[in-house]
């Protein structure tokens, strides 16, 4: 790993973002000038293709659901040990989610009871396609990487996933972030995915 840029408040931090382009952006939710959130919404507007871990101390579930639904592909506490931080790091960098096992049990808590009952048949009914992109998406990729992957245009990106998600009645991202960890798509939370 290379670290090619840091900043101390928000401002700097979208601007270095933009400017370096690097592959994975370490975020905290608390700084001066512009806050983590607002950062990450608008970096992702910009470089889509960054992927963003967030580190920070708030482990409050409002935070983690918001930060997802924003965009990032990770979530880890400042109080973890530097192993799990680098771990963190490689895995969002290879595409994948990773959430501190703390937060995943507050985030999806009994999501597999809620969810088991209709999600079965609810997932025959998408299509080949439909599922490609479904995975794409829980996997931290955004429309226009998806898209690339799978040579298709983005608004088409954006067709599938309008149908996927009202298909399986869907809000956020985060929906889809816990159907994929309930389906084996993605690590179990706490699970080391140190593909890198």
């Amino acid at each position: 790993m290379i670290v090619i840029g840091e900043a101390d408040n928000g401002r700097t931090a979208l601007s270095q973002a933009i400017k370096l382009r690097p592959d994975v952006v370490v975020m905290d939710i608390s700084m001066p000038e512009l806050n983590g959130m607002l950062v990450t919404e608008r970096l992702k507007q910009e470089c889509p293709e960054t992927k963003v871990l967030v580190l920070t101390v708030h482990e409050d579930k409002g935070y983690v659901q918001h930060m997802l639904k924003c965009g990032v592909s990770g979530y880890i506490l400042k109080r973890a040990v530097v192993e799990e931080l680098i771990s963190a790091i490689r895995t969002v960098a290879t595409g994948n989610i990773y959430l501190e096992s703390s937060l995943a049990e507050k985030v999806l808590g009994n999501y597999s009871h809620k969810h088991s009952v209709g999600e079965s048949s609810a997932h025959g009914e998408l299509s080949a396609r439909e599922t490609e992109v479904l995975r794409l998406t829980a996997k931290g990729y955004g429309n226009k990487e998806i898209a690339n992957k799978l040579a298709i245009s983005t608004r088409t990106v954006e067709t599938y996933k309008g149908r996927l998600m009202e298909k399986l009645g869907f809000r956020s991202r985060v929906d889809i972030v816990r159907y994929a960890i309930n389906r084996g798509w993605l690590p179990q939370p706490g699970e080391n995915s140190d593909q890198a």
